[in-house]
């Protein structure tokens, strides 16, 4: 998992990754109008919208870019917040339910309008498909098309029955499908790596292996490292599963948890177009969901196994090939080349935990995606830099306005709790 080092995970992204220059450390005592402590999604795509907006910006990166899950995900850029959420309707009204529901769309068409902008090399391809498992999960498939009708999506969406299932999937395990043309798949670490060049192009400067010691709060903000300052207006919290200590109002409202991914050897042209004829990411129903692609040169990335337990497979590869092999029992014979993990931040609602705290208001945040980070990052940076340069920002009082709560159990006995809520569910899904 590479947790303890500054190195990134040994994954298939790391080795077909583009440029990747060598920050240097915090060394002075600097000033900004901004500081910002994470370098995944949020935290340089927030540089990115501050620069943009005339602000002095300076990034801290406790180990690389793209070092977390922004630079080890599975690389599917989907649609939506994460989870439905019409159920917080009760705190932010039926047209809070409506911008988020549009966010979650409008989301995915940033990250898209900011590659295309940028001329970033990452792989980028249309196309996505919604797995169901069971003949109920196919049938609620067409609320959620009436739902997107409804919302004047404009992408081309399709059902596809389970005898037509060999469209979209080589599998015969699934109970039907929803196609969305909308969604996607990217090499996340070239994206977060390009936005780190497109940050540094406007302005921000960016420190690597510069972990955070201490926050001394106050109209300005003082973030200390072992071998320099940061003085700032404003300060952006963006470490999302990482975040450990560093600010305890926020400990305890994201928990870590792992998620595990493998990539074979390059398959046939053939065999490629047999898994996944239209190459699509694809992603299933189940709790522990299942979730994968292909890659440029062919590989299959498949993952999931989301683990609360707090403690990683020893053996990545071992305990992910059966699950590959339950849907792709053709791929038998075909190697594993490379296996990683990393970490997630899961909320208790699953929601993205945005806004700035009560008691520094000159203090932002956003973490917890829960999964569903790579589009919600994006748009959630913006809302960041919305409140910061303008003061205010509609979306984030929205995404401000749903409570979030902090695990029960203390720091001990969170992911332990949590493990057991989980196989409860897991349980009731075998049961029916």
């Amino acid at each position: 998992m590479n947790r303890s080092s500054s190195d990134h995970a040994r994954s298939y992204y790391l080795a077909s990754a583009n440029a990747m220059p060598r920050r240097p450390a915090l060394g002075a005592d600097l000033t900004a109008d901004v500081c910002v402590i994470g370098g995944g999604f949020t935290g340089v795509n927030t540089a990115i919208e501050l620069a943009q907006r005339g602000l002095s910006v300076i990034l801290l990166e406790a180990r690389r870019i793209g070092w977390g899950a922004s630079g080890r995900n599975g690389g599917q850029l989907i649609r939506g917040i994460g989870h439905d959420v019409s159920g917080f309707a009760k705190y932010v009204g039926e047209e809070g339910v409506r911008y988020l529901q549009q966010a979650g769309i409008d989301s995915v068409a940033l990250v898209g309008e900011r590659i295309r902008e940028y001329g970033i090399d990452c792989d980028l391809r249309w196309g996505f498909c919604e797995l169901a498992n069971t003949p109920v999960q196919f049938a609620a498939f067409q609320g959620e098309l009436e739902s997107l009708a409804a919302l004047g999506y404009a992408p081309e969406t399709r059902l596809v029955a389970p005898q037509d299932m060999a469209q979209v999937v080589g599998s015969g395990v699934y109970a039907g499908g929803l196609v969305d043309m909308g969604s996607g798949h990217l090499h996340p670490l070239n994206l977060v790596l390009g936005e780190a060049a497109v940050a540094e192009s406007l302005g921000v400067r960016i420190f690597e292996n510069s972990p955070v010691l201490e926050l001394v709060h106050g109209d300005t903000v003082q973030v200390r490292c072992a071998s320099g300052t940061v003085r700032a207006g404003n300060l952006v919290l963006a470490c999302n599963a990482h975040l450990e200590e560093l600010e305890p109002k926020l400990s305890g409202k994201v928990l870590p948890a792992g998620s595990y991914i493998i990539a074979t050897e390059p398959l046939s042209v053939e065999v490629a177009d047999q898994l996944i004829p239209q190459n699509l990411a694809l992603c299933d129903q189940k709790v522990g969901l299942d979730y994968y692609r292909l890659s440029a040169d062919r590989r299959l990335l498949f993952g999931g196994a989301c683990h609360y337990s707090g403690r990683d497979p020893v053996d990545i590869a071992g305990y992910m090939r059966p699950k590959m092999l339950k849907v792709f029992p053709q791929l038998v014979d075909t190697a594993i080349e490379f296996q990683w993990g990393g970490k997630i931040g899961i909320t208790a609602n699953r929601f993205p935990q945005v806004g700035r705290l009560k008691q520094h208001p000159n203090v932002f945040y956003a973490q917890g995606y829960s999964g569903h980070g790579l589009n919600v990052t994006h748009w959630c940076a913006r809302l960041l830099a919305e409140g910061i340069h303008a003061g205010q920002s509609k979306g984030l009082d929205i995404f401000s306005q749903v409570p979030h709560m902090t695990f029960p159990g203390g720091k001990v006995w969170r992911s332990p709790l949590l493990a057991l809520g989980m196989l409860w569910y897991r349980v009731r899904e075998m049961v029916g």
